[in-house]
């Protein structure tokens, strides 16, 4: 048996993203509320070099971990990067590059087809 998440916040993320995956037929919900469900150990944790090296002009990275302030953001395009958590050197480096910090709640809210979105782990 699957030991039960207590943080409610997780609870309520995993319940939006299946409905917002039956809802609008969007399979990457699925596929983050899935990755959600595992223990927390096995969140990603992504540095910004990874996020550096993946990103493309008009894409959204998705992280379903946290955000970690290693490595150089020098993109030429800004990154909108949705995540569960973003450690404070990775959030102010994006933005000093003009990118976006945002919530899996906020992309969710946003973008519900889940088009032109990259997960990272």
């Amino acid at each position: 048996m699957k030991a039960a998440k207590t943080n409610p916040r997780y609870t309520a993320l995993v319940t939006m993203l299946r409905e917002a995956s039956r809802a609008n037929e969007a399979g990457i919900w699925r596929e983050i509320a899935k990755r959600l469900e595992a223990p927390s150990k096995n969140f990603a944790e992504v540095n910004l070099g990874k996020i550096n090296r993946y990103a493309r002009e008009g894409e959204t990275l998705i992280v379903p971990g946290k955000v970690l302030g290693s490595g150089i953001l020098d993109t030429g395009v800004s990154v909108s990067v949705a995540a569960l958590n973003f450690s404070d050197a990775a959030a102010s480096k994006i933005k000093d590059a003009k990118g976006t910090c945002m919530t899996i709640e906020d992309l969710v809210k946003t973008n519900p087809e889940g088009k032109k979105i990259r997960i990272l782990r």
